[in-house]
């Protein structure tokens, strides 16, 4: 479990189900390991952050900024049908924003991703060749 100087720790749940993938200024963006969809989570480093209401209005545009973010390098990496956006937090309380690449071909189309099929764990080698699509697209 990461811990950084202002007390935030990611959620133990998240550090299971997801691998690091870059840290902008505000959140820590990594991998859902789901190889069923191309899959970020954004987990803003605020201690006891659960809603968005609970950042301030600067962090709360930095968090959109970071979305936006990593949209646009899901976009150019994968050319989604559509792009699913969603901050639930029913079963981890911790913010985070899930930020979906979804295809009409994808196992859940149309439907929402969560409940619909099991997740499919990358193998090392897919996960090493997915995190080096991603992160060189995140340096373009």
């Amino acid at each position: 479990m990461k811990q950084a100087k202002t007390g935030w720790q990611l959620h133990p749940q998240l550090a299971a189900d997801s691998h690091p993938l870059a840290a902008f200024a505000l959140s820590e963006l990594r991998l859902i390991d789901d190889a069923n969809y191309p899959w970020l989570v954004l987990v803003p480093r605020v201690a006891g952050a659960a809603e968005l209401t609970d950042l301030q209005g600067p962090q709360r545009h930095q968090l959109v900024d970071e979305i936006d973010h990593a949209a646009h390098v899901l976009r150019a990496v994968f050319r989604p049908r559509k792009l699913n956006v969603a901050a639930l937090g029913n079963i981890v309380p911790q913010l985070h924003v899930h930020v979906i690449a979804r295809f009409e071909d994808d196992p859940a189309w149309p439907a929402p991703v969560w409940g619909r099929v099991a997740a499919r764990p990358y193998t090392p080698e897919q996960l090493v060749e997915r995190i080096a699509r991603l992160q060189e697209a995140l340096r373009g």
